[in-house]
């Protein structure tokens, strides 16, 4: 796999400044400016800051994030030598969901000594090297320039393993007020899931940590955010439109997979050995195996060695980035629905994916709406009164939204009445339970579908003054120890839920994830495939997101926990539908979250259907997708083993298939500087070239 080139595409409203490349990196200064301020801002609203504060080779770091009712809040205290490496690194506060943190890093005489939430250790270490931290703040991505910039090759080793590199990219001037700022953008990459955008100014100072759907700008620039988020897109798009290139295949518009068993959700079966032979986008016949003659010379066929071929799973409950887009068709995932975004950047996102510019599963958008208080999310459409709440709906049925998703900040009262307008337009009603109501209410209020089996089961854990707004609908959950699966208030919502048709997308692995996630360990969800991640991915799972007072406290999550898929096993025993979502990004979760569904005791034949068939129905597409038959996209997975006899095999696609083109998980992942999980079929016949 060659390497992925970054090239600069900007508007005329930006001005390139520097070619990409040049010898100028070298000479940057590296020491740290006295006093930073910055600004994080998402979806155009201030949600926290970063203040540095610095003295000779000493900077002390204060981060804050307050943004849905959470956020990491904590103080750094960093000290570096005369290259820019640091030395010594202190963190101390509380993470995203207001977990303790504690961090400590030293170097001294050529040993390293660290301990973090994923691990501790001590090393020896002859060359310089950047300690990756696994409790930092964007000031780290700073340190990390600076440092790469003094370095020769801008390349250096990361403590506890890996390696970090910086390559700038085109400069830019953008306009703030009356001023023009000239800037320096980097690519910082090597230890991420995704490399991170950098910006310094002039001077050498921090500017700007920015993506395409958020930003953290110096202070007093908040004006510029639109613009760096831009420019964000501008790169990660010409990013993704080399890696589709290199990463899709088609083979003239026709190839064909023989030996392979297809798995019918519907009924828990595969067939007898067969070859599907699929021109342009569609499945064009199902013939047995060994086959006839509809196999040309010109064909390109694959030996499916007796494998699985299953159709493409869904995850109902994504928020689609440029960079999520492969990690999902890498992983099987062939279809999503966004359940909150940017709404300029998903229309334009959904477009690049119909045109075929970019990689990513089809996506289903579901409007996202807020309430305005101190807690809301910043994202899709904040409503500060029921007419602006009932004008967001209007806004996205023009838009052909067929769904709109409620969240935690939305005034309860104004539900039924957008309910009923959304129904009105052929829309269904999703979300969250608003604090300070239930689902019992919602479900009255005309909601179609729960949003996270914790947003269900609160109604029955917390008292009706308890504010869901804040991590207590985290937290809250640990009470679920103790809850009565047969009380009368259980029945009721179940009742309701069925009455009135209502279904639940659990997203249960984020559940496990924040619930049971325990620093220095790999999480439960996360075992099968975290140690093929890069090394900053890794150590970020391994930690405690909950505050554990002693051993009950531990204890009550776990059996908190237990007893969410006892809820989430008597919900399918009742016949609710069950929608497999996630809240995440990678696939993975995909895997595990069809892995819990059967950890509770749902059939493994009944978890697969839930996974592919269910929702493409559901969603409207029983037609086109869901099952593998004559006539439907071709859209479907290659596995080796059979996921009717060991659900796991899921999680090793060979070879992924959507709309007729053609994925190999194992160059996906080696773009992505993961180690794979299942070679590509051979082929059998050679065909027509790959394009």
């Amino acid at each position: 796999m060659k390497p992925i080139k970054w090239t600069l595409m900007l508007t005329a409203a930006v001005t390139v400044l520097t070619a990409c490349g040049t010898a100028e990196v070298a000479g940057k200064e590296s020491a740290l400016p006295e006093t930073q301020s910055l600004s994080i801002i998402q979806n155009g609203e201030n949600v926290g800051y970063v203040k540095a504060t610095g003295k000779g080779d000493a900077t002390d770091v204060e981060y804050y994030v307050d943004s849905n009712g959470r956020g990491p809040k904590h103080s750094e205290h960093l000290v570096v030598d005369a290259q820019g490496i640091p030395t010594e690194w202190t963190i101390a506060g509380t993470s995203l969901m207001g977990g303790d943190v504690s961090e400590t890093f030293e170097f001294h005489d050529g040993i390293a000594t660290w301990k973090s939430q994923a691990d501790s250790g001590v090393q020896n270490q002859d060359a310089p090297a950047l300690y990756a931290v696994n409790d930092g703040s964007p000031w780290a991505n700073y340190v990390y320039v600076k440092a790469l910039l003094a370095d020769p090759d801008h390349s250096m080793a990361v403590i506890p393993s890996g390696q970090l590199r910086l390559e700038e990219l085109d400069g830019v001037a953008l306009v703030s007020g009356d001023s023009e700022i000239a800037l320096d953008i980097y690519l910082l990459s090597g230890i991420d899931m995704a490399p991170s955008l950098i910006a310094l100014d002039k001077s050498g100072a921090f500017f700007a940590d920015f993506s395409e759907s958020s930003a953290i700008v110096q202070t007093g620039h908040e004006d510029l955010v639109t613009p760096l988020m831009e420019l964000a897109r501008t790169l990660k798009v010409a990013r993704a439109e080399n890696l589709a290139k290199q990463l899709r295949h088609t083979y003239g518009g026709a190839f064909a997979i023989a030996n392979v068993r297809i798995l019918t959700p519907s009924a828990g079966t595969l067939s007898e050995p067969l070859t599907v032979i699929v021109h342009n986008s569609q499945i064009e016949k199902i013939e047995s195996y060994p086959s006839g003659d509809d196999l040309t010379e010109s064909m390109t066929v694959f030996d499916g060695q007796g494998g699985t071929l299953m159709p493409g799973m869904y995850d109902v409950h994504s928020h689609a980035s440029l960079d999520s887009g492969l990690y999902y068709i890498a992983a099987g995932v062939t279809s999503t629905r966004d359940m909150g975004n940017d709404n300029d950047f998903l229309t334009d996102l959904m477009a690049k994916l119909d045109a075929g510019t970019v990689v990513g599963p089809r996506i289903t958008p579901a409007g996202f709406i807020e309430g305005r208080s101190p807690f809301s999310a910043r994202v899709g459409i904040i409503a500060s009164t029921e007419q602006e709440a009932l004008d967001a709906v209007n806004w996205y049925a023009d838009r052909k939204y067929p769904f709109i998703k409620i969240y935690n900040s939305m005034n309860p009262a104004w539900v039924p009445a957008m309910a009923t307008l959304a129904h009105g337009h052929g829309m269904r009603v999703i979300g969250h339970v608003p604090a300070f109501t239930n689902a019992d209410n919602m479900i009255k209020a005309g909601y179609d579908e729960i949003t996270h089996i914790n947003q269900l089961m609160l109604g029955w854990l917390l008292a009706p003054d308890e504010d869901t707004r804040t991590p207590l609908r985290l937290t809250g959950m640990a009470r679920g120890a103790k809850l009565d699966l047969n009380s009368e208030q259980v029945h009721t919502t179940i009742s309701l839920m069925k009455t009135n048709n209502v279904g639940i997308d659990p997203t249960a692995v984020i559940l496990e994830r924040l619930m049971l996630s325990r620093a220095g360990a790999t999480p439960p969800g996360d075992v099968d495939y975290l140690d093929h991640m890069p090394i900053g991915y890794q150590r970020y799972r391994k930690r405690t997101f909950v505050t554990l007072e002693d051993a009950a406290a531990d204890r009550a999550y776990v059996e908190g926990f237990q007893k969410t898929l006892a809820t989430l096993k008597l919900l399918y025993d009742s016949g609710i539908r069950i929608l497999p979502g996630t809240d995440d990004g990678t696939g993975f979760t995909v895997h595990r979250e069809l892995e819990l569904y059967n950890k509770a005791g749902i059939p493994v034949a009944d978890v697969l259907a839930i996974g592919t068939q269910g929702p493409a129905e559901y969603l409207g597409y029983g037609d086109t997708l869901g099952t593998i038959e004559v006539g439907k996209f071709a859209d479907f997975v290659l596995l080796a083993g059979n996921p009717l006899a060991d659900l796991k095999a899921i999680k090793a696609p060979r070879m992924v298939v959507k709309n007729g083109d053609v994925y190999f998980p194992s160059e996906i992942y080696e773009a992505l500087a993961i180690k794979s999980f299942a070679s590509p079929p051979a082929v059998l016949n050679g065909g027509a070239t790959s394009e």
